[in-house]
């Protein structure tokens, strides 16, 4: 069984990684986002992919994967909620429009990318990201969500306002405990962001030393649904 944790655990994960062990926000991105571009073109047979993404640390993660796919030969477009971004997700933005990758409104691609909202979600999503959600749930096109759906409470697993309803979710690090049992976030994948076992230690989370041996993609349940 993988541990699931709950939004404050996440926190401190990410406070740990940073403030103790000397992993930036930046590298923590950037393992974000090539595992969701992996997982897309792995899960779907894609030509094009529509991003919408936040202001925050997962907007910059689906950035990096915008960065990544669009490397890859795939047709790439991005949306945000706000035309400018600070701090490390306005580096991936900066890099983003440095090499021509198309920003704009949202629209029509084989598969949606949902990094507007993460755990940090605090209320029901309002504005550009309530439009965002709203939009994607309308489209009959498989969503990806990174981390958890937007929208959606990581705690409680339900949207207290709009949520996405996701094909599949990539989780990071750890599945969220409001995830395991919730409507939204589709099929569960969780992510390596290389999160080392000292900090699951200091939170008494006893993680599986192997658990991203086969690969740093991990279904969370098995064929049993487990």
């Amino acid at each position: 069984m993988i541990p699931a944790v709950t939004r404050q655990q996440m926190v401190e994960v990410d406070r740990l990684m940073i403030d103790e062990v000397g992993i930036t926000l930046t590298q923590m991105m950037e393992n974000a986002g090539l595992q969701l571009a992996r997982l897309t073109v792995d899960r779907y047979d894609v030509s094009s992919v529509m991003v919408l993404a936040g202001s925050g640390g997962n907007g910059g993660g689906g950035l990096v994967a915008a960065r990544r796919l669009a490397s890859w030969g795939v047709d790439v477009h991005v949306s945000l909620t706000r035309p400018d971004l600070e701090g490390a997700p306005g580096t991936q933005l900066s890099i983003l429009r440095s090499i021509g990758v198309s920003i704009g409104e949202p629209r029509a691609a084989d598969v949606i990318i949902d990094a507007v909202i993460g755990y940090s979600l605090a209320g029901a999503a309002r504005g550009r990201a309530e439009t965002f959600i709203e939009w994607a749930n309308d489209e009959a096109i498989p969503v990806l969500a990174l981390d958890t759906p937007s929208g959606v409470d990581v705690d409680t697993g339900l949207a207290p306002g709009a949520g996405i309803y996701a094909d599949a979710t990539l989780t990071l690090a750890l599945p969220k405990v409001g995830l395991l049992d919730s409507n939204y976030p589709g099929e569960l994948f969780v992510a390596d962001i290389s999160v080392p076992a000292l900090v699951y230690e200091r939170l008494g989370v006893t993680v599986a030393a192997d658990l991203f041996r086969r690969g740093p993609i991990q279904p969370v349940f098995d064929d049993q649904g487990r």
